[in-house]
C-alpha cells in the first residue's frame, strides 16, 4: 500500500466580498501514526505523512525511550488501512527499559496515581544547557526568512507548522514540516540525531507558539537557543530561564524579542566559538 500524500486537493464554496464562487484548494492531510517497539504498541499520533523515520527517532529521543539514534536497530514504515505503523526494533537495554515503564504505568493506573505521574512528567526538570555558542541577530533574522522560504508544504497549503535547525556559518538549514508543532520539532531532532549532529551546535527555529513541552524537548536535545515566530507562554519563559536556554520569539522581518539569557545574541555579525 503506497504512502499517503501529505496534502489533498478539495473543493469549497467561497463567500468573499459579498459574492459566491466554487474554488479548489490544497489542504494539509493528517494520518494516524502508530509507534511500536519490538512489535509492542506504545503511542498513536496524528501526523503529516512525511519524514516519518525522523519523527519516530525524534519522538523516541524526546520521550527518553532511547538515548541515541543508534539504539534503534531498524525502523520499518508499514502502511495499513487505518494509517501508518512505525515499527521500531530496539536493543535489549531499551526493550528492558520499556518493559519496566509499562509495568510502572500499569501499577500507577491501578492505584490511582496516574494523574500524579502525568503531572510529574509535565513539570519534569530540564537539564541545564551550558553551550557557549553565540549568535548574531542578523543571522537569526536571515534564518527565520530562509525557513519560511523552505516550507514547501506550507506554500501549498498555508496550514502546517515548521521547525528548523540553524547552525551559524552553515549554508544549510534543516527544515521539517507537520500539522503538529511537536511533531515538526521531533522530526528535526530525529533528522539531526540520524546525522550524528548535536543540538548544542545551533539554534532551533519554530513557526509556532512556544509552550513548555517544546522547551523540554529542546533542553533534552541540548539546543542553547530557541527562536519562534509566535509568542511563548509564561511557563515556557520560566522553564527556559531556569534551564539556561536563550528564548527569542515574535520574530519578524524587522527583528525579534529576547525573553531569557540575551547574552548569547550579539547585534552584529560575530565569529562563533562552540
Amino acid at each position: 500500500m503506497p504512502m499517503p500524500d501529505p496534502a489533498a486537493r478539495v473543493r469549497a464554496e467561497a463567500y468573499r466580498h459579498g459574492t459566491h464562487s466554487v474554488i479548489d484548494r490544497t489542504v494539509p492531510d493528517e494520518i494516524a501514526v502508530a509507534l511500536s517497539y519490538d512489535r509492542v504498541g506504545y503511542a498513536v499520533m496524528m501526523a503529516t505523512p512525511t519524514n516519518l523515520v525522523d519523527f519516530a527517532i525524534g519522538f523516541s529521543l524526546s520521550e527518553r525511550i532511547i538515548d541515541r539514534a543508534s539504539d534503534v536497530i531498524d525502523c520499518a514504515l508499514v502502511t495499513v488501512e487505518q494509517g501508518i505503523e512505525c515499527r521500531l526494533q530496539v536493543g535489549h537495554d531499551v526493550a528492558s527499559r520499556l518493559a519496566q515503564r509499562r509495568r510502572h504505568m500499569a501499577g500507577a493506573l491501578g492505584c490511582g496515581l496516574c494523574g500524579l505521574e502525568s503531572l510529574a512528567e509535565a513539570t519534569r526538570d530540564i537539564k541545564p544547557v551550558t553551550s557557549s555558542m553565540r549568535f548574531s541577530a542578523p543571522g537569526l533574522t536571515a534564518a527565520i526568512r530562509d525557513m519560511a522560504r523552505l516550507q514547501g508544504l506550507n506554500a501549498q497549503t498555508h496550514g502546517v507548522h515548521a521547525a528548523a535547525f540553524y547552525q551559524p556559518g552553515s549554508a544549510d538549514l534543516l527544515v521539517r514540516e507537520d500539522v503538529g508543532r511537536h511533531n515538526a520539532l521531533d522530526k528535526v531532532i530525529g533528522a539531526l540525531a540520524r546525522q550524528g549532529r548535536a543540538g548544542s551546535g545551533g539554534a532551533v527555529l519554530l513557526t509556532s507558539r512556544v509552550s513548555i513541552e517544546l522547551i523540554q524537548k529542546c533542553g533534552l536535545f541540548g539546543a542553547p537557543l530557541i527562536i519562534a515566530v509566535s509568542v511563548p507562554t509564561a511557563h515556557a519563559i520560566r522553564a527556559a530561564e531556569a534551564a539556561g536556554i536563550t528564548l527569542a520569539a515574535i520574530a519578524r522581518d524587522d527583528g525579534f524579542e529576547v525573553f531569557t539569557h540575551p547574552a548569547r545574541i550579539e547585534l552584529e555579525e560575530i565569529a562563533n566559538v562552540a
